[in-house]
């Protein structure tokens, strides 16, 4: 690595979710972890806060955001696209894709729970990079 390059740091800067889409309903379960949601995993194992912009692409609209988090030098955030609320909530029942822009590399998985049905579906992929 070269100077000033942070050794803790692994993966990219630039993620792409090209897949979207959050069930607009849950069946029967309670409660937030039967809840049927979206998920953006973000890894910043680098030594330097990660200020991030989500941008959520429609195939009928302009594009939302940018939303702005912050994942802490070393940690990770479990970000629930369904809790993105400014500049406003991500459609419930609406096919999207989302572009991930980060400061420092952080590394991004997508995970989505479709509990529509008794018989709930996870599925897991990570991102593309850039």
């Amino acid at each position: 690595m070269g100077d000033g390059e942070d050794a803790g740091a692994i993966g990219r800067r630039r993620w792409a979710i090209a897949e979207g889409y959050i069930p607009p309903f849950s069946s029967g379960k309670v409660g937030r972890a039967f809840e049927s949601h979206e998920t953006a995993c973000l890894l910043n194992a680098g030594a330097s806060d990660a200020h991030v912009r989500i941008t959520i692409y429609f195939p009928d609209r302009e594009p939302a955001g940018p939303y702005l988090v912050t994942v802490p030098a070393r940690r990770t955030l479990h970000l629930r696209f369904n809790d993105l609320a400014s500049p406003a909530p991500v459609p419930r029942g609406a096919d999207y894709a989302s572009v991930l822009e980060s400061d420092v590399p952080i590394v991004v998985q997508h995970t989505r729970l479709d509990a529509r049905q008794a018989e709930s579906a996870l599925l897991s992929t990570v991102a593309f990079a850039e």
